[in-house]
């Protein structure tokens, strides 16, 4: 009989989904839970791809493990449909956004299942469904009550194509995310959430969880907590000029100061400088660039000195003078800066440029020719009091002295902002908001959630920077929920990323219309267990969905400080020679043409078995016709089995129990590949020594993870009991892990010089004369013509002659 895999893969897929096999267990289990879960994904019009596929089946497997070991397992799927893309192509092809994204998930959710994973579909989601989005409102309004959400008047980025603000993580080399086009600065009024609130706990609660070491380092870097100190500079307009530093012990240093062109110092001394059109002129052009293009450390500098004001040092009351430059950023510190330019690369750099004084206060180096900035070495001098202390000693001596004189004070601070929360776009949840010229800001009252969109015909973007919803007067004018008045809603949308900040706690209860998940499935369900996602979500959705976790937590909603247990990342599948897969490359590979042509269990295999987990690793279509073999093999050695035994035979034991304790191993420590290649290597010495049932059911349980379908077909061939993808894991006996007779190697004097084969456990003086007594070794030995003065034996490896 042939392997039909076409087939035996749409059988399985009715049976499964008629069983209803993969169903979640219910709060009341006495098992132990298991919640699995994968970043779910945004549904485009292209449909799934490889990059889709490697996580999903990755995870799969694993989900499959864990439910033949017996326990409860959550493993569910869902779809983060709202965003740009869906309405650009709407607005392009002429067709309303929800139309499009109810025909991308179609096709989505049938690749999944052609590729049958055990997904719980019972617990799908899409964050464009109102009984979904509607939590998501709750959320935001639970913020706003408590003060996380609020709307600034501030320089934004805006991308000229998309027409709508980008958060700083969204823009990428000048450019927009999403589309790749130019990104330049705009001021807005924009809704924000207070992200930096929580800023010291998400650093914090990252030693309590189980995630890569370069998943938190990333994490870590972007929040950017520094240490250091806040100091107030004088002016000679009279103002105060407020500036962190993490180096206050470099004041004595402190030769000139630069503001941002945002500040709002600049604004207020406009009519008294000697050069304002020089300054405007400064501030436009800068107004044009994004927060990433201003702050290269490569780039040239550029600035304006302000004529007509200066600042005042506060350690010596000497005035220095006060520049503008778009490297400092009004969003980072208090959007001023003291610089030291003997000690700063950047601003040595400027004080070079521009004429300023050099002064070295940290002994060491040559200023003069660049900056010094060794900290561990160097020594204070021209700095009064703190001459002679290190810098360690001297930054406490200093935050003292500042404190007592009422200039100054320790400080953190954090290169995190508050985060962006606006969209000037039509597909997004409408922010339940209303606004009355009476009683200003106010929330929409929870009971008329979900807040729907307006069904209109036209939801382009608006030149003026307005939503598309500004111009629905029927949606805009409402009455305010707090004095009945006449008011307007808010017209911004929310950004994509507020749907997938929480979607994992609605998957433990997704048909719950009372709260976004009952007590009870949030208590058993939380943490997620194991998530996977790729590395380019470690510093905006990780870092977004554990601050709103965090929040719900603070609140009395989450059960958890954290919301997954451990994270791990993947890595990218590359084209065929190592290229990037790209349309314009033609290289893209959909796994609905290797299903065609190969079966869902040969693309399961084969994109587990394509390399390391952790790192990039490039397609081949020759590889592929290798785990296709290999199935045939599986189908072959099966229907050649007559044997009934279901005991494991002697000849086969240990190669059973030793493939059962690697395979386990190596599917919980993400090697799947590695546990792939036991099974192909435990095929082969099954068809080499003959096998019985007991050995192809075990066969088939340990290959079950990765290609379901032929395991599921192959062991009702056989009568086994039940369905083998639900079976129970099998499991090894360690003392029965080792082989009865082995190979050892034989040095003389660290040489290899044979091998010899002996019972495992040999006692050494066995091992040694055996190694003696081997033909090889005692022709050499002869040759030496010397005695044996000392002997090394590493047990079950190897045995050292050490001669005379």
């Amino acid at each position: 009989m042939k392997y039909d895999f076409k087939t035996i893969e749409s059988k399985w897929h009715k049976l499964w989904e008629e069983k209803k096999l993969y169903a979640t267990g219910d709060t009341s289990s006495d098992k132990k839970k298991f919640y699995a879960l994968i970043e779910f994904p945004y549904p485009s019009g292209a449909g799934l791809h490889v990059g889709h596929a490697r996580p999903y089946t990755a995870m799969d497997v694993i989900a499959r493990k864990h439910r033949m070991q017996g326990e409860n397992v959550l493993f569910p799927m869902g779809y983060d449909a709202f965003g740009l893309p869906t309405e650009n192509y709407a607005i392009q092809n002429h067709i309303h956004p929800a139309q499009v994204t109810e025909r991308n998930i179609k096709v989505f959710r049938s690749q999944l299942q052609e590729l049958g994973y055990s997904f719980d579909w019972d617990r799908e989601i899409d964050t464009t469904d109102p009984a979904y989005f509607k939590w998501t409102q709750w959320i935001f309004l639970q913020m706003f009550k408590n003060g996380l959400a609020y709307k600034a008047k501030m320089p934004v980025n805006w991308c000229t194509s998309c027409k709508c603000v980008l958060a700083n993580e969204e823009v990428v080399d000048n450019a927009c995310e999403r589309c790749g086009s130019p990104v330049v600065r705009k001021e807005k009024s924009q809704w924000m959430l207070r992200i930096t609130k929580y800023a010291q706990r998400l650093i914090d609660d990252l030693d309590a969880v189980d995630y890569i070491d370069r998943v938190k380092l990333q994490q870590r870097n972007w929040i950017g907590r520094s240490t250091g100190a806040q100091v107030r500079f004088g002016s000679t307009l009279g103002d105060d000029i407020f500036v962190y530093t993490t180096r206050p012990d470099t004041l004595f240093g402190a030769t000139y100061m630069v503001l941002s062109p945002e500040h709002a110092l600049v604004a207020r001394w406009m009519e008294k400088l000697e050069n304002a059109q020089e300054v405007k002129a400064y501030q436009a052009a800068a107004a044009a660039k994004s927060d990433f293009e201003r702050s290269e450390l490569a780039k040239e500098k550029t600035g304006v000195l302000l004529r007509g004001v200066r600042g005042v040092n506060p350690v010596n009351n000497t005035e220095i003078p006060i520049f503008i430059s778009d490297y400092v950023l009004s969003s980072y510190g208090t959007g001023a800066i003291m610089a030291v330019p003997a000690h700063d690369a950047r601003d040595w750099e400027f004080a070079k440029k521009f004429g300023c004084e050099i002064i070295e206060v940290v002994q060491g180096g040559n200023v003069e020719e660049a900056a010094f900035t060794d900290c561990d070495t160097g020594v204070m001098v021209n700095s009064d009091f703190l001459n002679g202390l290190s810098v360690e000693e001297a930054k406490k001596a200093i935050i003292d002295f500042l404190t007592q004189k009422g200039v100054g004070e320790a400080k953190v601070n954090f290169k995190l902002r508050d985060w962006v929360f606006s969209r000037q776009r039509y597909w997004g949840e409408p922010i339940p908001i209303v606004h009355c010229p009476t009683c200003g800001t106010v929330a929409l009252d929870e009971k008329e959630l979900p807040l729907l969109l307006p069904q209109v015909e036209s939801y382009e973007p608006t030149d003026d920077g307005r939503s598309p919803l500004a111009s629905i007067s029927d949606w805009v004018n409402t009455t305010c929920p707090s004095c009945g008045g006449a008011a307007e809603r808010e017209t911004d949308t929310m950004p994509q990323w507020a749907g997938s900040s929480w979607y994992f706690l609605r998957y433990m209860d997704p048909k719950n219309d009372e709260a976004l998940a009952s007590k009870e499935a949030l208590e058993y369900w939380s943490p997620v267990d194991w998530y996977n996602g790729g590395m380019e979500h470690t510093t905006l959705h990780l870092l977004y969905s554990r601050f709103w976790h965090k929040f719900l937590y603070d609140i009395g909603v989450a059960p958890t400080k954290e919301p997954y247990a451990k994270r791990t990342s993947h890595g990218m599948i590359l084209g065929e020679g190592g290229i990037k897969m790209s349309k314009s490359r033609g290289n893209v590979v959909n796994p609905s043409d290797v299903i065609a042509e190969y079966g869902a269990d040969t693309m399961r295999a084969y994109i587990i078995f394509i390399g390391d987990f952790e790192k990039a690793a490039s397609w081949a279509t020759n590889a592929v016709k290798g785990c296709k073999r290999f199935l045939d093999k599986v189908w072959n050695l099966a229907e050649a089995v007559s044997d009934k035994s279901m005991h494991y035979s002697a000849a086969n034991e240990v190669a059973m129990h030793k493939a059962i304790r690697k395979v386990t191993a190596d599917i919980d420590s993400l090697k799947g590949n590695t546990a792939l290649a036991t099974l192909m290597s435990l095929c082969s010495t099954l068809s080499e020594n003959g096998c019985n049932a007991g050995e192809l059911k075990t066969l088939l349980q340990l290959l079950s993870p990765f290609a379901p379908h032929v395991c599921d077909e192959l062991w009702q061939m056989h009568g086994f009991e039940g369905i083998c993808s639900v079976s129970a894991w099998p499991q090894y006996d360690e003392s029965k892990c080792k082989d009865a007779e082995i190979d050892m190697a034989v040095q003389i004097n660290g040489k290899l010089r044979g091998t010899i084969h002996i019972a495992a456990d040999s006692a050494d003086e066995a091992v040694i004369a055996a190694a003696i007594a081997e033909e090889k070794v005692a022709r050499f030995m002869e040759k030496l013509e010397g005695s044996v003065r000392k002997t090394i034996v590493v047990k079950n490896k190897l045995v050292n002659l050490i001669i005379r």
